[in-house]
């Protein structure tokens, strides 16, 4: 059997509908930059996930061919992710102005299993290149540790959101944590749900923020 990690981390990609604290430990993915409407069908947003497709199965296939990697397993493609933010006067702000999807930024990525190695990369992006005929130039072997968090599971469209945030957020603060946004530290979306096969309504995202501890005053 191939190895599912939504099935054997299930804490970080199949969370309850009722906001949870996690932490989540380090992580390598591959990862594509950009800037712009994800909805743009001739944006970056699009070309970019293009790459991450071609590059995470180019590993997972390599078993087929002649590029060995060393501690191979065979393993299933985990889920596309998201991380997403805006900035005003210079810094990221903690929520999102839907109004104006152009200014999304974002850092899209695939989770890797760890024995990639920055040369098994490499030759991936190369392979997929030439394969597919794409510009693989911009994906980046990424590792991130987000710690600890909040997260929930929000079932419907994508521009429902806010609501389900709002639940998360004050859930996180009614526990005794502060939001903790950052140039490293951003909203968070792993999408369980083909878009283009799943009715809006049904779409199933795990939305995670980034939190720390607030400091009770000592008497």
């Amino acid at each position: 059997m191939a190895f599912d990690y939504k099935k054997e981390f299930k804490e970080f990609y199949l969370p309850p509908k009722e906001p949870q604290i996690v932490t989540v430990p380090k992580m390598q993915f591959v990862a594509v930059r950009g800037k712009g409407n994800p909805n743009d069908e001739n944006g970056e947003y699009k070309a970019a996930l293009a790459v991450l497709y071609a590059v995470s199965y180019t590993l997972k296939m390599s078993k087929m061919g002649d590029h060995r990697i060393e501690g191979y397993f065979d393993y299933v493609v985990p889920p596309l992710e998201g991380f997403w933010w805006q900035i005003k006067d210079g810094a990221v702000v903690s929520g999102f102005d839907y109004s104006d999807k152009s200014s999304f930024n974002w850092l899209s990525v695939i989770r890797l299993p760890d024995f990639v190695t920055q040369k098994d990369f490499d030759w991936a992006k190369e392979t997929a290149a030439t394969k597919k005929g794409l510009d693989c130039s911009r994906a980046e072997l990424l590792t991130l540790e987000e710690g600890e968090c909040v997260q929930i599971m929000h079932t419907g469209s994508y521009d429902d959101e806010p609501a389900t945030i709002k639940l998360m957020d004050d859930f996180a603060l009614a526990n005794g944590y502060a939001l903790d946004f950052s140039a490293t530290r951003l909203h968070h979306e792993i999408y369980l749900s083909d878009p283009r096969k799943t009715s809006p309504e049904k779409l199933k995202t795990v939305i995670r923020h980034p939190v720390k501890r607030i400091q009770q005053e000592q008497p």
